[in-house]
């Protein structure tokens, strides 16, 4: 019979090794796994986090594995990629560092032996992802398993995972369940079981055969309703030889139909459901992304208690765990491959193997209703014609692995919507940061209304939309000011302009989570990205969240805003409330200042500032507190004052009537001195490391105009580009030579 042997204890772990001969016994480092070995400098900002070659070692003795006829090894998650030896003889290798991998070690296993796993996150032009805004965080950080088999069995190495394949298809009241095993040892197979079971374990379908395909009938059968009724059955395969049963595996699945409409949206089981998910990163604070079960079920629960329908679980394979979760909660999952960035042709192989593994690896969820085969991937310029090929490479796999699926991509703004590789997948969606990434946030949608309608019969959807929220404060938030403040004012506008629009099939707030970008260095606290509704740590729910939560969620809540935000120079001021119930109370220091009603489950009122206010937001049985206190000036605690990651705000010398660092692309280009300095400019980021053309549509240009050079600067870190301190303040003093009179 099959066993499992968890083999997650009992390594040392090497940094900076090569090969195995480099290891040096006293440096070693005893760990339990999951482990990597960035979850602090993949962090802290700067970009200078490890990448590169560390090795893992084990060992074991024979006499302590189950008794089976073949063994392997199962590693989860390794990354970048792993090459591993055992008893000093490589038996295999992996370049993904995202999907599982499974290796039969029968032949080389002795009575004592050593396992060492090398693992290199270095760059690799051959590995995708090679850019990205997110730490590629080094190391063994999921389980690692070892799998003993008797023969016949269900084959333990199909891509990754086992082979058996479950395919339902509704039929009026019915399930027609196709099942599909890939059996290694026929030659002594006798008898294959297949058995259906519902939810409480009652056998409701089947059959006894010796073939490795079969077809069994759920009669009224109990639909997969996302998170309405996510209703699971259970299948069983057990082999048999004349002896006896000799393997045995099983799967969830459930049973649905869906289907996307370009006017109406997502239909799950014929009827409409929309789609309103968040993305998720799979890192944490201090942790990176050696994740333990727990922390995938805290995830869970905040997105559940948010109200989501739907996550797209972002920018590769994440754990099986969590998908699991996804069937057994409801949400529906856009899953996707590690493809972003910046197209290589060297790389072409590794995304369709990585396409594949995510296929045959997660073939049985039934929340996955898409399969993503790129993400920003235009970001370095035009399309090639390399990039196109690759894209129907990708979407014809796709459809041989998976013909029940649907495929997406995820384009940057400045991809042209007329974009040839546009026209392969089934569904587009686009990932746009009017209103934080320079443009204005009313700019959302009525580019979807123009896209729509310029090309009605594509389905079109949101992948990414979101800013930076950090403990910064104010009274006047503004675009690019990283309070928790305009990010609440952002994600309101967001809300009320794409839950309007039906023919959206989907819409991904981007982020769930704060999540580790080590390239980055802004917003005051490096190495992070902070565009999350809940911090990295998982501790503060900032106020956006609960925007969200008045929109979907259908369990009762009254949420005041602004509770890190209790010094206000301003009289009045303005109190938020988010709320999912009609009618919301503001009381001053006990004393009622109004009662509203809302049906966006957006409040506002105005309080008195005087002295200190403590404040209670109710709505029926439900209260929230918080407090407000007068100052004569703005608490300089709230303000962030470093602008970027090179210069201080007052490091930048600002001449009257001249331009400087502060001011936006779009006002430097409105004088022909400007502009001779852009073009200067552009061949200046160019030198910084990008050699791309730049190719912009107009949404593009309308957005980087609004852009302040300073601030422009500030996120290049984040797709790898640099300019030192040196040429930033060069930068300033040509720009202060530049007199603001503007073209007539």
């Amino acid at each position: 019979m099959r066993n499992i042997l968890n083999f997650n204890d009992g390594w040392k772990f090497y940094k900076e090794v090569s090969t195995p001969t480099d290891i040096v016994e006293s440096k070693g480092e005893h760990v339990t796994l999951p482990h990597t070995w960035n979850a602090r400098d993949g962090q802290d900002g700067g970009n200078d986090y490890f990448r590169g070659t560390c090795a893992y070692v084990k060992k074991f003795r024979r006499e302590d594995l189950p008794k089976n006829d073949r063994y392997y090894l199962e590693f989860q998650g390794a990354n970048s990629s792993a090459t591993v030896f055992l008893n000093g003889i490589k038996i295999g290798e992996h370049h993904g560092g995202y999907s599982a991998r499974r290796l039969n070690i029968t032949s080389v296993i002795n009575k004592t032996n050593e396992l060492c796993v090398l693992v290199d996150n270095g760059q690799n032009p051959a590995v995708y992802p090679q850019k990205a805004d997110f730490t590629f965080y080094g190391g063994i950080y999921r389980n690692v398993r070892l799998i003993g088999v008797d023969l016949p069995c269900v084959d333990p190495d199909q891509s990754g995972t086992d082979g058996f394949f479950v395919t339902p298809h509704i039929e009026d009241k019915d399930a027609a369940v196709e099942l599909r095993c890939n059996i290694l040892g026929k030659e002594s197979l006798n008898n294959i079981c297949y058995t259906i079971f519902d939810a409480d374990g009652t056998v409701v379908a089947t059959a006894n055969q010796t073939n490795p395909t079969c077809k069994l009938r759920i009669y009224n059968v109990r639909l997969w309703q996302g998170k309405k009724d996510p209703y699971l059955y259970r299948v069983r395969v057990s082999l048999f030889n004349t002896t006896g049963e000799t393997d045995r595996v099983e799967a969830q699945f459930g049973c649905r139909t869906f289907s996307v409409d370009p006017d109406r949206g997502f239909f799950l089981n014929g009827e409409s459901y929309p789609l309103r998910g968040v993305s998720r990163h799979q890192d944490r604070l201090g942790i990176g992304n050696a994740l333990h079960p727990e922390h995938h079920e805290e995830d869970m629960d905040l997105i559940c208690e948010l109200g989501a329908t739907s996550v797209r679980l972002a920018h590769y394979q994440h754990d099986p765990y969590f998908y699991n979760l996804c069937d057994e909660r409801g949400l529906i999952v856009w899953a996707e491959i590690p493809y972003i960035s910046h197209h290589v042709p060297a790389g072409n192989e590794n995304t369709q193997s990585q396409l594949k593994e995510l296929i045959l690896q997660n073939y049985n969820h039934p929340s996955i209703v898409v399969w993503g085969l790129s993400n920003e991937i235009t970001m370095g310029g035009s399309e090639d014609p390399d990039l196109i090929e690759n894209h129907r490479q990708l979407q014809k796999l796709a459809k041989e692995l998976d013909p029940t699926r649907l495929t997406a991509v995820a384009a940057l703004t400045a991809c042209d919507p007329h974009a040839e590789y546009l026209k392969i997948p089934d569904l587009v969606a686009y990932n746009h940061y009017f209103g934080w990434y320079g443009g204005h946030v009313s700019m959302n949608g009525p580019w979807f209304d123009k896209f729509h309608s310029e090309h009605p019969a594509v389905p079109i959807g949101v992948s990414e939309y979101g800013c930076e929220g950090l403990n910064w404060h104010s009274s006047n938030p503004k675009q690019g000011d990283y309070t928790e403040e305009y990010q609440a004012h952002y994600h309101e506008e967001l809300i009320k302009q794409l839950y309007v629009r039906p023919y959206l099939w989907a819409t991904y707030v981007w982020n769930m989570f704060d999540f580790g970008a080590d390239a980055r260095n802004e917003g005051g606290e490096n190495g992070q990205n902070h565009k999350g509704l809940v911090t990295f740590d998982r501790k503060y729910k900032k106020d956006s969240f609960y925007a969200y939560k008045a929109w979907l969620s259908e369990e009762p809540f009254v949420h005041l805003c602004g509770k890190r935000f209790v010094d206000h120079a301003e009289n009045p001021v303005q109190i938020t409330v988010y709320s999912n119930q009609p009618y919301v109370s503001l009381y001053a220091n006990g004393n009622l200042i109004e009662r509203k009603e809302s049906d966006c489950g957006f409040f506002y009122f105005f309080v008195e500032n005087t002295g200190e206010t403590e404040l209670i937001a109710q709505a029926g049985d439900l209260t929230d507190r918080g407090k407000i206190r007068k100052t004569e000036r703005e608490n300089p605690d709230y303000i962030l004052r470093d602008a970027g990651p090179l210069l201080n705000w007052f490091d930048v010398t600002v001449r009257e009537g001249y331009f400087s660092l502060h001011d936006t692309l779009g006002e430097i280009a409105s004088t022909k001195e400007g502009q001779k300095w852009l073009i200067s400019f552009r061949e200046q980021i160019k030198k910084a490391g990008n050699t791309a053309d730049f190719t912009m549509n107009d949404e593009t240009l309308k957005m980087l105009n609004g852009f302040s050079v300073l601030r422009l600067t500030s996120l290049m870190g984040a797709i790898n580009l640099s300019i030192s301190k040196e040429e930033l303040l060069e930068i300033n003093r040509m720009l202060n030579q530049i007199p603001k009179s503007k073209i007539n």
